[in-house]
């Protein structure tokens, strides 16, 4: 599955809608440079393709305030990006929606730590010191690689057309938002090359099956 995140305007859907990636994440909390308003996520959630799935991107947020804005804009997932805890994660499951987690990679035990917290499934980002995600850094792939991962997860962080066929042998799970950015909008040519690849990739592996 891929998700292509940070969408901020209504040019952006028509993007998406037009590639279709399996889902399409919007940041959701204050102070991101892709963070947009509840009122503008229900403007875009409203013209996005029913075929494809909405992540909301929270950092840090108070369950009640998550439970509002996904409410309003329909959300199908959560995206946790801060310091949420297994008890906050299972606060915020009560909305009956996937929950997924993401950690900043430095060791194994980091991401061993996440996979514990009860979440439905992990996003693996790189770690830079006091961001939170969307710094357009790689993790530690060769960490990843040979850690034992007993969770769905998606790999994060820097992943552009030029590094996808080698992210793809790490997870089949995917996200990418700064890959398919030029001057630090969403380009429809990156975006559609980044499917082309997927697709593509995918496509050769259930071949091989």
């Amino acid at each position: 599955m891929i998700k292509l995140c940070g969408m901020t305007r209504m040019q952006d859907i028509e993007y998406v809608n037009e590639f279709k990636p399996d889902y399409m994440g919007m940041i959701l909390s204050p102070g991101f440079k892709r963070s947009i308003t509840k009122e503008l996520a229900i403007q875009l959630a409203s013209k996005l393709d029913c075929t494809i799935k909405k992540v909301g991107v929270f950092v840090d947020e108070q369950p009640e305030n998550v439970f509002l804005i996904a409410n309003a804009v329909g959300l199908d997932v959560i995206q946790l990006h801060g310091s949420e805890n297994a008890g906050c994660i299972s606060r915020i499951k009560q909305l009956g929606i996937p929950v997924w987690k993401a950690v900043r990679v430095r060791s194994a035990d980091d991401i061993k730590e996440a996979v514990n917290l009860g979440c439905d499934s992990i996003l693996l980002d790189s770690y830079v010191k006091g961001i939170a995600g969307g710094t357009g850094k790689t993790a530690d792939w060769n960490l990843i690689r040979n850690t034992q991962i007993d969770v769905p997860f998606f790999l994060a962080g820097g992943i552009n057309a030029a590094n996808i066929e080698e992210a793809l042998t790490i997870s089949p799970h995917i996200d990418i938002s700064g890959g398919i950015e030029t001057d630090g909008f969403k380009d429809r040519n990156k975006i559609k090359e980044i499917m082309n690849i997927y697709r593509k990739e995918n496509s050769a592996k259930q071949a091989q099956k």
